[in-house]
This record gives C-alpha cells, sequence and structure tokens, in this order.
C-alpha cells in the first residue's frame, strides 16, 4: 500500500508543521578544514530528501553524523523530538545503506536480508513473515536462495535496500546508491527506488553527486559548497529559479552573460551585457537596483535557433555562428559563437532525422529567447 505522498502536500511549506528530522547550526572540521559549517535542516517525514554536491562539498559527512559515525564539533541533531546528536549509531532510529552494498557473499539473498533480525532476536516466523514481505517488495522472491554472486549489479542493489528497510528504521540514509550501476539501468532503479520508498512510507536522505538522479528522485534537494547548504528545494524550483550563480551553473547547463542593470519596470528590466554585444531585456529584477552588477542566466533548452531573416518573434535576438553540433539521439546541443566572441550552448529537440537537421556546422544564426526564461543572479 503506497502511503500519501509528501510530494502532493508538501509539508515544508507549512510553518506549523512538525519536521522529523531537525538538524540546527551542524559543525564538523577535520583539522583545518571545516566539513560542515554552520548547516541547518528540516526534513519531513515520507520525504525522499537528497544533499547534492561536488566531491568534498561536505554531504558525505553531513550523512555520517546523522548516522552516528561522526561526532558534530557543534550542533544538535534531532530526529522525532529526540536529540541524538551524541547517540551511538546502534542506538539511533536510522538505518544505512552503503555505496558498496556490503552484502555477505557466503549467504544467500534470504539470510542476507534476515541478518539484522536475527542479531535481535526477532522470532524465526516473525523473520521469515518479513523477509518474504521485503523480497517481494524489491521484486526479488523468486532468487531468495541465489547467492550475491549470482546476481546482477541492479538486483544486488535491492538485496542491500531490502536488508535496510526490514528493521523498518524512521529515517533510511543512503549514500551514493545507484552509484555502481550503469547509466541505463541507473535510470530504471531511481523511479523503482522512488516506488518503494513511498510505498514503505520510511524519511530516506540521500546523498548523490548526481545531479539528475537528484532531480528525478527527491521530494526536495539541499544543494552544498564548501560545508554549507546554499540552496533548498524542490527539483523544478533548484533548476529554474537558483539563488545564486553557483546553483545555476551546477545544475545542469547553462548560459552566463556578465552585465550591468540598465532598467527596471514593473513586468521587466534591462540589462547592458558586453558578454552578448546587447541589451538584454529579462524579467522583474526584484531586489537588484539600476547600476548593479548583474549575471543573466539561460538554461540552453530555452533558446531558439532561426536562419538569419526568419521571424523570430522574441526580445533577445543575437546574431552568431554554429561552431559545433553534438549529436544526442534525442536532441542535438548546438555551440554558437555570438558576433561578441561569447560561445553560447542551445538544445533543440530532434523531430526529424540526421539528414533533416535544419542547421550546419559553421552557419550563421539568430540565437533567441524571451524575456521571462532569463534568471537574474549575483555575479
Amino acid at each position: 500500500m503506497t502511503h500519501p505522498s509528501v510530494r502532493d502536500s508538501e509539508p515544508w511549506r507549512d510553518p506549523s508543521a512538525e519536521a522529523q528530522i531537525k538538524i540546527d547550526h551542524l559543525v564538523k572540521s577535520f583539522g583545518d578544514t571545516r566539513a560542515v559549517d554552520d548547516v541547518s535542516l528540516r526534513i519531513h517525514r515520507g520525504e525522499l530528501f537528497s544533499l547534492l554536491g561536488g566531491s568534498g562539498c561536505g554531504k558525505t559527512t553531513l550523512l555520517r553524523m546523522l548516522a552516528g559515525f561522526v561526532t558534530p564539533d557543534e550542533g544538535r541533531i534531532g530526529i522525532d523530538g529526540q536529540d541524538v546528536s551524541r547517540v551511538p549509531p546502534y542506538e539511533r532510529p536510522v538505518n544505512m545503506m552503503f555505496q558498496s552494498y556490503a552484502l555477505f557473499p557466503h549467504m544467500s539473498v534470504e539470510n542476507n536480508v534476515a541478518f539484522g533480525l536475527r542479531r535481535d532476536g526477532v522470532e524465526k516466523g516473525e523473520i521469515t513473515r518479513r523477509v518474504g514481505e521485503a523480497l517481494d517488495l524489491v521484486q526479488l522472491g523468486p532468487l531468495a536462495k541465489r547467492k550475491p554472486g549470482q546476481l546482477s549489479g541492479g538486483q544486488r542493489q535491492r538485496v542491500a535496500l531490502a536488508r535496510s528497510i526490514i528493521k523498518r528504521p524512521k529515517v533510511l540514509l543512503l549514500d551514493e546508491p545507484l552509484s555502481a550501476l550503469d547509466k541505463k539501468l541507473r535510470e530504471a532503479t531511481q523511479f523503482e527506488l522512488r516506488t518503494i520508498q513511498e510505498q514503505v512510507g520510511i524519511t530516506f536522505v540521500m546523498v548523490t553527486h548526481d545531479q539528475e538522479e537528484a532531480m528525478t528522485m527527491s521530494t526536495r534537494i539541499a544543494v552544498m559548497n564548501h560545508g554549507k547548504i546554499v540552496q533548498v528545494g524542490k527539483p523544478n524550483e533548484i533548476y529554474e529559479f537558483p539563488h545564486s550563480r553557483f546553483v545555476a551553473d551546477f545544475i545542469g547547463s547553462v548560459n552566463l552573460f556578465e552585465g550591468r542593470l540598465k532598467e527596471c519596470f514593473a513586468d521587466h528590466a534591462v540589462v547592458e551585457s558586453p558578454d552578448a554585444g546587447a541589451d538584454l531585456a529579462v524579467g522583474p529584477a526584484g531586489t537588484h537596483a539600476p547600476g548593479a552588477a548583474i549575471c543573466v542566466a539561460v538554461r540552453p533548452e530555452k533558446l531558439r535557433l532561426a536562419k538569419p531573416g526568419e521571424g523570430l518573434d522574441l526580445p533577445n535576438r543575437l546574431p552568431g555562428r554554429v561552431r559545433d553540433i553534438a549529436y544526442l539521439g534525442d536532441a542535438c546541443v548546438y555551440h554558437v559563437t555570438l558576433d561578441s566572441g561569447k560561445v553560447v550552448k542551445a538544445t533543440a529537440p530532434n523531430l526529424g532525422r540526421w539528414d533533416d537537421q535544419p542547421f550546419a556546422r559553421d552557419e550563421a544564426v539568430t540565437v533567441g529567447w524571451a524575456a521571462a526564461a532569463s534568471i537574474l543572479v549575483d555575479p
């Protein structure tokens, strides 16, 4: 049975909703390096919450503090109202699924899954019932007698998941859970894992460096950089409305135009940009004032290409020339050198076959986009 989805209710928008995990001003240093720097978070029951960032950003250290493997220097971790900041790992209501899966190679699938229950002294009949339920949930019932070496990478990942959830933790921590899988299997498993998480209703906190993985699976994402949380939001919020140049540049692909805010109106603003070689029409400037240094970010899929002289009814139109084309099957990425010298990327779906591509390398084009497609971020 699928539990009510927090994806629909969005409890984080309700100031009166009680968070299941409360992290307050967490700090952890290793020597002179501050790995986690004054981090505060609220994670609600039933979320699949991702900690996303590059290598060394502090996401794994934060996860290990949640697990109890690392003790914070400062701050507090609360789970369901209990301060667990100094509670040992085996007494916390959490379980952890490791990147390596850590399965016992000499044990069968069912014995791997049952291992934790046997150590806790659970009655044999109850173990049999719960192992059966867990294996059915991950669709491995017919493989219960096999050893891990007889399974595919995706099947081993599901065994590790079944073993992690069978003890019914309040929170499951996942450290790069899909990194060992090939691309196609990883994409399929993302949806499987998300479906299983909604069925069991356990809060998942996942560490990943894979942006697509975080965007596909998460209820919300916390983007980390240099030990700090730089933005928290739903995947579409992080992508469409980044709070900083770092987030805009880190999440997905983006074109960035340096400039200065020239004029502000009620429904739009104008940015003078040497990068673009022209003034750019953008959305409302918000708190930015005329004269302020600004950066205009535009996603490649928001750009439109046209041949010179063709109608392109968009406020931003820049002349350029196709420098290179990357064929991705379902889409093409065009690298266009603008007359200003800046190279931008534009993505277009392949509605026809390769021979029908509308633009060729070294062809003159016009690049255009709507004012609302522009994101204003600090330079």
